[in-house]
């Protein structure tokens, strides 16, 4: 699997970024409205809308995750006592794993079976998530067992 290669420790060579499809496992696929990324069921023509999730691994489980071609990237964000999902203009390919203000585009991926799951770097305990609604905001949720959030996915190379 090409994630599994890890790009060189001291920075010194580009990592290539990857595009993946991802959908949670009650098949609600990404796309954007209003500027906010959202999961739900496209059909027919709105299937153009789905968001391919753009990746740069920087360890071996560890990526910043991006959409739009990699220019506007997913955060894990302390606001006060609360952490959300926000999308920055950032170039994803700019971001480097050494320096502490870009932690926040980190995500570690766990796999399990076909489905995997990805945890804030910055925020341990805070995983990406969907709601079991439709059309909802994409998220971060510290309790990825609570039934009413989506914590598993399809993540595949597209």
């Amino acid at each position: 699997m090409a994630l599994e290669t890890a790009c060189h420790p001291l920075g010194k060579r580009r990592c290539e970024m990857q595009a993946f499809r991802i959908w949670d496992v009650n098949q609600k696929i990404f796309y954007l409205r209003n500027n906010q990324l959202v999961a739900g069921y496209l059909q027919g023509p709105n299937t153009k809308l789905e968001e391919k999730i753009d990746v740069v691994p920087i360890e071996p489980h560890t990526m910043f995750l991006g959409i739009h071609g990699g220019k506007l990237c997913l955060a894990c964000v302390k606001s006060g006592d609360e952490i959300k999902l926000k999308l920055e203009a950032v170039n994803i390919t700019d971001l480097n794993q050494n320096r502490e203000q870009d932690k926040r585009f980190a995500f570690i991926r766990f796999d399990n079976g076909p489905t995997t799951s990805f945890e804030s770097a910055a925020c341990p305990g805070w995983f990406l998530c969907t709601s079991l609604e439709a059309d909802q905001p994409v998220g971060l949720t510290n309790m990825p067992t609570e039934a009413l959030k989506v914590t598993k996915f399809y993540f595949q190379q597209d």
